[in-house]
């Protein structure tokens, strides 16, 4: 009994999508996103925190990985809380060795890691044999 009403209580949805290596690709994932979100009735107090995490886990898939990129959202509604798991995978890195970042605007690009750590109650990153998943989690109590 105990096991069908945490079953009853915990929800879980989930969402995959690939993410195109071209301009305009951020925009679009994150109005994909955006409407995804309405439709799982996710709490406002986090949407707008856990769009800015997707557009910066996505421009880095973009601007610094080898496609393919795929992006997963996990909403998790709970007893008492409620988590959003937001992971792009991509194919790795796309710096060769000894290529430096110059000619890089320090304030255009950089600032995205910083962002997802203040925003996300935890992150990561995961390199496994298909590429490397960079995550994070925005929870409401």
């Amino acid at each position: 009994m105990v096991a069908q009403l945490n079953t009853l209580l915990r929800a879980a949805y989930e969402h995959v999508c690939p993410v195109p290596p071209v301009a305009g690709a951020v925009s679009v994932v994150r109005r994909r996103v955006a409407a995804l979100l309405t439709d799982w009735s996710v709490c406002p107090e986090i949407v707008e925190d856990s769009l800015l995490v997707v557009s910066e886990l996505v421009t880095n898939a973009i601007v610094h990985a080898r496609p393919p990129a795929e992006l997963r959202i996990s909403w998790v509604r709970g007893a008492g809380c409620r988590t959003l798991r937001i992971e792009v995978t991509d194919a790795g890195t796309a710096l060769t060795a000894g290529r430096s970042l110059v000619g890089i605007d320090p304030d255009e690009h950089g600032r995205g890691e910083a962002i997802v750590h203040a925003l996300a109650t935890s992150h990561g990153i995961r390199v496994h044999a298909g590429g490397v998943t960079r995550w994070a989690e925005l929870a409401v109590a």
